[in-house]
């Protein structure tokens, strides 16, 4: 059960605009931006940070973000953010033998160097205390530049909202974003959990 009901999709004009946004991206609106919407200036500042961050400036693909948002958020242990990243990143074009091999993604062929980098730096980056190291760093600059670690670590740090957002208020999981997880995570132990 949430700690806090979220707002009908229909309950107003401005929340009904802003699940018209989601349906495009995630084929619903989020629990979480609707329990957001109780407060709209939390709900818009999400927004844009999150419009921002996910817009693509070059070689950090739609894909790799969700795929970096996912690994950030099982990290943390949120089950809501996995659902939903994993289902993002198959929407955005994730390659299906990553989607099945996240988690072997430091040896699997469909994962390259440079965003072995990126997921290990999403991984490091997620836990507390933080596990970016010197070896971390290193990596990260020889496959990305600068601005381009701007971006993952923007992916990185929205998530670590997102995971404390809807972990602490156990948002309720939509039915496509259950799908997904049951789809693509249940093998690797994804349950709802709280999300009920």
């Amino acid at each position: 059960m949430p700690l806090v009901s979220p707002l009908a999709a229909d309950s107003n004009p401005e929340v009904a605009q802003l699940a018209e946004f989601f349906n495009e991206t995630l084929g619903f609106c989020p629990n979480s931006v609707l329990t957001m919407m109780r407060r709209p200036k939390i709900a818009k500042a999400f927004i844009a940070l999150n419009m921002a961050v996910m817009d693509n400036q070059g070689r950090v693909t739609s894909a790799l973000k969700r795929l970096i948002a996912y690994v950030s958020s099982n990290a943390t242990g949120c089950r809501y953010c996995q659902a939903h990243t994993i289902r993002a990143a198959e929407r955005y074009g994730a390659e299906q033998a990553q989607l099945d091999n996240i988690w072997q993604y430091r040896t699997h062929q469909a994962f390259n160097e440079a965003e072995r980098a990126a997921l290990d730096f999403s991984l490091a980056a997620s836990q507390v205390p933080n596990g970016v190291d010197a070896d971390i760093q290193a990596r990260l600059h020889e496959y990305w530049s600068e601005d381009e670690i701007v971006e993952i670590l923007g992916v990185i740090a929205l998530f670590g909202y997102l995971n404390r957002w809807n972990d602490s208020m156990a948002t309720t999981l939509e039915e496509g974003a259950i799908a997904s997880g049951e789809a693509l995570l249940s093998q690797q132990g994804w349950a709802i959990e709280k999300h009920q």
